[in-house]
């Protein structure tokens, strides 16, 4: 008997090794060599030519096959060039690519960050789970508990005055001192929510080093009345200590006391020595963990701005709807999956059909901060040019993120979607209830909303322009002239994203949404998504520079262009 249990251990040894290799040459051969990559590659050529009026005419029932609906969102990606055939050959993709396996162990916690040996586990932020989760012998769960504990007492004692100034007046201020992800998220969240806040505490963000901005946040300010919260998991970010040092001083000139800082001064990072040598309270500081990315932060202490605008009860709703995406995520098949979905057509309509940026139009006011936090989700995750093994990319990755709210957009470049020789797939994120319902207007929004996908679609041919212009009266003449300006070619793909209305659940739900369509993409390009190091080398050579600006030293080793832009600057001052 122990020698038949013996084998059966040494067979499930033999088989999981061999489970490894495979999956290991899977992941380290190039993507081209797929079989899925390769029939992609085939349909890509034959939809070129294809029109999605044809794809439509043919098939009454596109959207009941390309769309998805959950209890708060619905997503529509029948508007682009695709057939049951691309997206079985597009799910094909993302199994060969081991999408779920991945995903698996992004959430127990494995450190698939390979180039910082990191877990990648902002999802534990907002577990509803109380089950261990241990990663490096620590149990991550009792630690987001804890800070979550922590943060609900400091902001309930902020919000019903308990926490006091150096002078002993109550809070009503909080500026946010953050760049990048300590400053995108938290300000995105508090914007598209400011209708679920009771206006008792008035949050303001820095985040730009040029003096303009703290400037003209602090002006109007009593510095009696003001936190400030510190936000930089390293805490040495320069921007951010810049505008720390400036708000130290601004309040220590006003109260004539250092140990005013205690008061008015919380700082949320990773690095909790730097955060006290800078002249912060060690029971004033948050905790950051290396297991969170800074764009993918505001679920943590991060989001103290959100909570303190919002109350503690709406950060945790907030929270919840990026979970319930969570469990969607894990628990769904691919075919029916959001996240997986939107990041397939993404990699289909960039990667296969060659298409180089990508809009984000929100054409709900709440969301007007949406498209910068893409940006910066999005392309600082997979604007890379290298492969896990550190090869060169012979592929397009991800598009160029850009955009504004809809209504103004369509004043300003929708004549380039609608027009121009490139074609740039959009994705419309609209509600079906306004958080401020004001007689009329929201039904010309919505009307807007749907019209410019339909337009982006069909487009109008020079005979239906010939024809109206007919039509109207107009002379043969004016015709010929005018008609070739009014074709729209079409054939422009659109993802439609419906909310019910937005709110602390449903933006958890949106934001979740994208993070882990990110995640996919980096999965299926072979591309590292949770390092940054393209941030770092600008970073790095502006500190050098700063120094030979501030000693009037500028080094022979600058290009000409540089080094003569910086004497230009010098005698110009």
């Amino acid at each position: 008997m122990a020698n038949l249990t013996a084998l059966s251990f040494k067979v499930r040894v033999i088989k999981k090794t061999v489970m490894n290799f495979v999956e290991l040459g899977t992941e380290m051969s190039s993507r081209r060599t797929l079989a899925s990559w390769k029939k992609l590659q085939l349909l890509a050529q034959d939809k070129k030519s294809q029109h999605m009026k044809t794809l439509f005419s043919q098939d009454n029932e596109r959207f009941n096959k390309f769309s998805i609906e959950l209890p708060n969102m619905l997503l529509d990606y029948s508007k682009n060039l695709i057939d049951s055939e691309t997206m079985d050959s597009l799910l094909a993709l993302a199994t060969e690519t081991n999408v779920c396996q991945w995903r698996d162990k992004m959430f127990r916690g494995d450190k698939i960050n390979k180039t910082e040996e990191r877990a990648v586990l902002h999802t534990a932020l907002r577990r509803q789970s109380h089950e261990p989760l241990i990663i490096n012998d620590e149990n991550v769960t009792n630690h987001v508990q804890k800070q979550l504990a922590d943060m609900e007492i400091f902001v309930n004692n902020v919000r019903q005055g308990e926490w006091l100034g150096y002078s002993g007046k109550r809070i009503t201020d909080i500026v946010n001192i953050g760049v990048g992800g300590s400053n995108l998220g938290p300000q995105t969240v508090t914007e598209a929510l400011k209708h679920y806040s009771d206006g008792s505490i008035n949050v303001h963000y820095v985040s730009n080093v040029d003096g303009a901005q703290i400037v003209e946040v602090l002006r109007p300010l009593n510095p009696e009345k003001v936190l400030f919260i510190v936000s930089s998991k390293t805490f040495t970010t320069a921007e951010t200590m810049t505008n720390a040092k400036t708000a130290i001083k601004w309040l220590t000139s006003a109260s004539f006391d250092e140990k005013s800082v205690a008061k008015h001064f919380v700082a949320v990072t990773a690095n909790r020595e730097n955060a006290m040598s800078f002249g912060i309270e060690e029971n004033n500081i948050f905790d950051m963990w290396d297991w969170v990315g800074g764009r993918f932060s505001l679920w943590s202490a991060i989001g103290l701005a959100i909570a303190l605008d919002l109350g503690f009860d709406k950060f945790r709703e907030l929270l919840s709807g990026a979970n319930e995406m969570d469990q969607h995520f894990i628990n769904a098949p691919l075919k029916d999956n959001m996240p997986a979905i939107m990041a397939l057509i993404s990699v289909w309509n960039t990667t296969f059909l060659g298409s180089q940026s990508q809009a984000i139009l929100p054409y709900d006011q709440t969301l007007h901060m949406l498209t910068a936090y893409l940006q910066q989700a999005e392309m600082e995750s997979n604007g890379k040019s290298v492969t896990w093994d550190g090869s060169e990319v012979d592929y397009a990755t991800v598009p160029s993120i850009w955009g504004e709210l809809g209504i103004n957009g369509q004043h300003a470049f929708y004549q380039y979607l609608h027009q121009s020789n490139n074609v740039v797939p959009a994705d419309f994120i609209g509600s079906v209830e306004s958080v401020t319902p004001v007689k009329g207007h929201h039904e010309t929004l919505m009307s807007n909303f749907f019209a410019q996908t339909q337009a982006l679609m069909t487009g109008v041919d020079e005979t239906q322009v010939r024809a109206d212009l007919k039509a109207k009266g107009r002379t043969q003449d004016y015709i010929d002239k005018v008609a070739p300006h009014k074709v729209h070619k079409g054939n422009r793909p659109t993802n439609t994203i419906l909310l019910k209305r937005i709110d602390p659940k449903t933006l958890g739900n949106l934001i979740a949404a994208y993070e882990h369509k990110i995640f996919v993409q980096g999965i299926i390009l072979k591309i590292c998504s949770f390092d940054q190091w393209g941030v770092e080398l600008g970073k790095g050579l502006a500190a050098d520079i700063q120094q030979e600006l501030e000693n009037n030293n500028i080094g022979s080793h600058h290009d000409c262009s540089t080094a003569s832009l910086m004497k230009f600057y010098q005698s110009a001052k």
